[in-house]
């Protein structure tokens, strides 16, 4: 079901999303009750454009979260796998300014020298926090997105030999979708614990239309939760912000071509289909810029 909330609501509810999160509980609760009138008006899928959820974050921190995909990692680049992992969740900043959803993926030649899909799951930040302790922190998450997190492969091996990084093998584009789900509407998949939630969810990549990748988001080493408690160490949160899981194990080309077999990595025209359980599909095609 489509509908557009800001009319239905006569005004009520913003029509931009970050709007709308920065208000919180209070919108999202008007939002629900809206939604479950009988006689709204729908929208037609296919007179609707499905753009990124959050076309222009605040900030996009990206996590570490799943070990087989840290090893994976460190052995294609000849290193051994690093004992500091387990001490606290790491995470970088992307360019929050090069946002896509579904649709055509525009790279440059050099982008196409071992490019990479990467399969995570997102959150969104919904109220402004800082220094939350896991144990609290699943309550500042207002949803969750499939996100993928694109690489070119090349680039940024050059880079991170600089221990700095990566930088420019990853901030040509993110892509985010098809939409964000709030947490209630996931709570059959939670499985609570002490280090906060985790959620039972089938995660699969397609190349091509076929499957390659499969993993499950309960897998997660790191929980959305400890890495919340460690990015709002000393510096606040905002509503909108948006931490990635990581890539999950076998979620990428870089980690299965470690397998011995002849390297794939994507070229022009290939089609990327994501799909997380309860977050729906995330399709992208590559297409390269005529430079």
């Amino acid at each position: 079901m489509i509908i557009d909330l800001a009319s239905a609501s006569h005004g009520m509810l913003p029509d931009d999303i970050m709007s709308f999160l920065e208000k919180g509980e209070y919108n999202r609760l008007l939002a629900r009750k809206i939604a479950a009138n009988d006689d709204l008006a729908q929208l037609s899928p296919s007179k609707v454009k499905i753009m990124a959820p959050l076309p222009e974050p605040p900030s996009i921190r990206d996590g570490y979260g799943f070990r087989q995909h840290v090893m994976a990692g460190r052995k294609a680049r000849g290193l051994d796998m690093i004992p500091e992992y387990d001490d606290f969740p790491v995470f970088y900043f992307s360019n929050h300014r090069a946002t896509t959803g579904p649709g055509e993926i525009y790279v440059m030649q050099e982008h196409l020298n071992k490019l990479d899909f990467e399969l995570e799951c997102a959150i969104v930040i919904g109220k402004k926090c800082i220094n939350v302790k896991a144990s609290e922190a699943d309550d500042c998450v207002a949803g969750y997105m499939i996100m993928n997190d694109w690489s070119a492969r090349a680039i940024q091996y050059r880079e991170m030999k600089l221990n700095l990084g990566p930088v420019k093998g990853k901030d040509f584009a993110t892509s985010f979708g098809p939409y964000l789900v709030t947490r209630n509407e996931l709570e059959i998949y939670r499985i609570p614990g002490e280090n906060g939630d985790r959620y039972d969810l089938e995660m699969t990549a397609k190349l091509n239309g076929k499957l390659v990748s499969k993993d499950n988001l309960k897998n997660m080493t790191w929980t959305f939760a400890q890495i919340i408690e460690q990015a709002s160490f000393g510096t606040y949160l905002y509503p909108g912000d948006i931490i990635g899981s990581g890539t999950c194990g076998t979620g990428c080309l870089m980690e299965l071509n470690t397998s011995g077999k002849k390297e794939v990595w994507l070229k022009n025209g290939d089609e990327v289909e994501l799909a997380i359980e309860g977050l729906g599909t995330l399709t992208n095609t590559i297409v390269k810029i005529e430079e």
